[in-house]
């Protein structure tokens, strides 16, 4: 059994890594980031006798899932059994032209990498009749809301994506779960340490171990969506309830 893991260096995706070991996965770890990916190897090797094969690439281009999939079935032999798309990235602020560049990044991972790693992938499982895909929206992919622009918006997609392609390969023995957490204590949102400690005390942000246990257990029981927490349930409802003004007000004062 062998499962590829995007953005698998560090936070979320090098907890997926680890439970998947702890599973019996041999791992393929891909991400943009060599020394996390040197560290997150030798880690998963002294604890689990699993193998870890690690891909230094850059995720954020039009082409990169055409290939990592080249590289998986020509180099490597190998067409996982699980392909987690986990990488990603965040940036809070208010959108100007000089962040054109920064935008057709999160465009190329969040939704052409993404799209493409699951057909590439899909597609191949299909014709062995079975495998499992797993992607990463967000909570945010509820809450439309000024700072997050593209990331909410792309995650939305995702979420719809997920959840679609889930009844085209369901038929075909392969099933996509689409994971949409709240916040989670990862270097993603870039909080102070104690503001992440103050929200894993009060169950408002969980720990990527909780997280990611819940997701996997989602995946393996084949379910479209897993979207833990309370915050889940109550925050997106209320953030589209407030009236514009009250939405602009706090914009001005967040931004």
């Amino acid at each position: 059994m062998v499962a590829l893991i995007t953005g698998g260096s560090s936070g979320m995706g090098l907890e997926y890594a680890r439970q998947l070991a702890e599973r019996g996965y041999d791992l393929i770890l891909v991400s943009n980031r060599a020394e996390e990916l040197s560290s997150a190897r030798e880690e998963l090797l002294a604890a689990h006798a699993v193998s870890v094969t690690t891909r230094f690439q850059d995720l954020g281009t039009a082409d990169a899932a055409d290939l990592l999939y080249a590289w998986c079935t020509d180099e490597l032999k190998v067409l996982p059994d699980v392909v987690v798309n986990n990488a990603g990235f965040f940036f809070f602020k208010e959108l100007e032209t000089a962040d054109l560049d920064r935008v057709q990044a999160m465009l190329n991972l969040h939704v052409t990498t993404i799209t493409r790693t699951c057909l590439l992938f899909g597609e191949a499982m299909k014709r062995r009749g079975s495998g499992r895909l797993l992607v990463m929206s967000s909570m945010a992919a509820r809450i439309p809301a000024p700072g997050i622009t593209i990331y909410s918006a792309t995650k939305a997609y995702l979420q719809s994506f997920g959840r679609s392609l889930s009844f085209e390969l369901k038929p075909y023995g392969v099933s996509v779960t689409t994971v949409c957490p709240a916040a989670v204590a990862t270097p993603l949102y870039r909080l102070s340490e104690k503001l992440m400690r103050v929200g894993v005390r009060t169950g408002l942000i969980r720990t990527p171990r909780s997280l990611v246990r819940r997701a996997l257990r989602g995946m393996f029981r084949g379910r479209r969506l897993v979207a833990p927490g309370l915050m889940n349930v109550l925050l997106p409802p209320a953030i589209v309830l407030l009236p514009g003004p009250v939405e602009a007000a706090l914009w001005k004062r967040l931004k």
